[in-house]
Parts: C-alpha cells; sequence; structure tokens
C-alpha cells in the first residue's frame, strides 16, 4: 500500500494528486492508494481519498504503508522517516498557490541530501522517484535534537 500524505494546510496540493493519478493510468503504480488530502479536493477512482484522518488511524496506515508520498511538511517526513519507511517528498510551491513561501524545498532538499527520503522538486520526476525507490535504502532516523536543532538553523539561515 502507497500512502500519501498532503498535511493539513488550508492549501491544495492538487498537482501532486493528478501525478499519482496518472502514474497509476499508465500502470506504474499497482499497489492501493490512500490518501490524506487535507484541504486538497480531488475526486478519484483510483485512490482512497480521506479529508483528515486521526492519528490513530494514520499512525496504523503508516505502519501498514510500503511507501510514503509526503509533501515537504517536517511533521510528515519525520514520522514517516521514524517508522523506518521509504519516502518520497514533493515540496509545496508558491508560486502555485500551495504554500506561503517556498520553505519545502529546502526541507525536502536537506533530508534527501542526509539520505532519509527520496526529494524531488517537481511532480513530473514522481515517476523516476518510483523507480528509484525500488532499491533506496533510507539511512536509519534516529532522535538527535543538537543535529535536528543544527539543520533548523541552517535553514532559517538560507531563507533570510
Amino acid at each position: 500500500m502507497i500512502l500519501v500524505l498532503l498535511g493539513t494546510q488550508n492549501n491544495s496540493f492538487h498537482r501532486l494528486l493528478e501525478e499519482i493519478e496518472k502514474n497509476i493510468k499508465d500502470g506504474t503504480i499497482h499497489e492501493e492508494v490512500i490518501v490524506q488530502a487535507g484541504y486538497t479536493k480531488f475526486n478519484s477512482y483510483k485512490m482512497r481519498i480521506i479529508d483528515l484522518i486521526s492519528n490513530e488511524q494514520l499512525e496504523k496506515f503508516q505502519e501498514e504503508a510500503d511507501l510514503i508520498i509526503t509533501h515537504g511538511g517536517v511533521g510528515s517526513i519525520i514520522t514517516s522517516i521514524r517508522k523506518g519507511k521509504k519516502v518520497i517528498a514533493v515540496p509545496r510551491i508558491h508560486e502555485y498557490g500551495e504554500h506561503v513561501n517556498n520553505h519545502q524545498i529546502e526541507i525536502v532538499k536537506t533530508f534527501n541530501e542526509q539520505g532519509y527520503i527520496i526529494g524531488i522538486e517537481k511532480v513530473e520526476d514522481l515517476k523516476q522517484a518510483l523507480e528509484k525507490v525500488k532499491k533506496f535504502q533510507p539511512k536509519k532516523y534516529e532522535i538527535n535534537n543538537k543535529l535536528m536543532l543544527k539543520t533548523i538553523e541552517e535553514f532559517i539561515d538560507k531563507i533570510k
């Protein structure tokens, strides 16, 4: 099963769901796809779309998922990699009205560079990421508050 996490921002991330649907239709994705859509309204006969999921149900879905495709939210990424899951992350982009700024680009880039996830900048790169994830061995996430604080500080310095 593939779990898709779009977070709870009050903005749509329609582009990502369109790309996932395209990959289902062309046969790249064969597995069941469950989507935690938040405020993204999308109709699909190919995916099970749920607006908001309780924390208990979300945790259950994360445990069951073979792959998690998520927006670039830190919470969604960290809860997924803590469970040792393979993660593909795609940032929401300000220019498309998906977020208030482009901070998710840096978040995805940072986790990608550290080997925790496969991060892509464009939804059109999803098909390649789905191929790459088959052989991807994510770095084991270990809680390291000093490293996390350093990463957050570096991120804040970049966006100033």
